[in-house]
């Protein structure tokens, strides 16, 4: 069983009430939801995750098999204009990465597949062959941060010319002859790590996915309703970051000017985490999924109501 992280400051943030709808969209085997009070609406790309998840919560649980991105249009379809709560904990889970069958590990030896919904898209392999050298490299520099991106993308290829990468290890093995033998004893991770992060990320699309969800999120919840989101990197965390900043910002004008500059008069939120959220020692010592989590919260506020996202 999955055990979710941060689920205590879950709980504070999100404030759930009994008489409440709250909306998980990153459903997962339900660690979170379960926990939550009042209508819960699950949503997971994963056909795997839902079904555990629906053994977890019974029937009283609306769970729907659709994307993070695709929040505003799920709601419409079920009728709902508003709820009194979001949670979004990305990345990938740790029942899809022990599932060697998914090909999310680097350490056990599965398909290059990496999707989260595996009946769609396009798999980490067949990513691989399709871009060439260059755009390869990009995509793991940007989407994984890792600064031997060139070498690894080259090597990548020539394996892949070679046919002599099938498997996650086969992958794993190519990459770290990538990476000097000296940064591999200073680092704390594997040295596949940021590749695979990248290649996860690409497969999925989960920037794009956020993006959309962050874009979509405030019309959808009610006055005081709060979103939370659980993020394991800083290109996740700074989209988080950037987007509450974003809509908790008012002009600095007085109000009739302001309108006149087509400026917001009112935040659309209201911050509650100043500071990312960090699982505590403890946590991390029993859960090491937690380690990087970080969490981010900020409430509704009862400005005017704001049109939904068509992104």
């Amino acid at each position: 069983m999955h055990e979710p992280v941060l689920v205590d400051e879950v709980l504070h943030y999100l404030s759930p009430r009994q008489d409440g709808v709250y909306v998980d969209c990153t459903l997962g085997g339900a660690g979170h939801a379960s926990k939550i009070t009042g209508r819960v609406i699950g949503i997971d790309r994963d056909p795997v995750a839902l079904e555990a998840a629906r053994s977890r919560l019974g029937p009283s649980a609306t769970l729907v098999h659709g994307e993070l991105g695709n929040i505003a249009a799920i709601l419409g379809e079920l009728g709902i204009e508003h709820v009194d709560g979001l949670l979004a904990d990305l990345g990938v889970s740790s029942p899809q990465l022990d599932d060697a069958t998914r090909g999310f590990s680097f350490t056990k030896a599965g398909p290059l597949d990496m999707r989260m919904d595996q009946t769609r898209g396009q798999t980490a392999l067949e990513l691989m062959r399709e871009l060439d050298q260059e755009s390869l490299g990009q995509l793991i520099a940007e989407l994984g941060e890792e600064r031997y991106a060139k070498k690894i993308a080259r090597l990548v290829k020539d394996a892949l010319r070679e046919d002599r990468i099938h498997t996650t290890t086969d992958l794993a093995a190519v990459i770290a002859k990538a990476i000097p033998m000296i940064e591999q004893r200073k680092s704390k991770i594997h040295p596949a790590t940021r590749t695979f992060q990248a290649l996860r990320i690409a497969v999925n699309a989960e920037l794009d996915q956020l993006e959309r969800f962050l874009a979509a999120f405030p019309a959808l919840l009610a006055p005081g309703g709060r979103c939370v989101v659980i993020s394991f990197h800083s290109l996740e965390d700074r989209l988080v970051k950037n987007a509450f900043r974003d809509l908790a910002w008012t002009s600095s004008l007085p109000p009739r000017l302001a309108k006149e500059a087509g400026e917001r008069v009112e935040p659309v939120v209201a911050v509650l985490t100043k500071k990312a959220i960090f699982a505590s020692d403890d946590e991390v010592a029993r859960n090491p999924r937690a380690r990087s989590a970080r969490l981010r919260a900020c409430e509704r506020t009862s400005a005017p109501n704001l049109p939904i996202s068509s992104r």
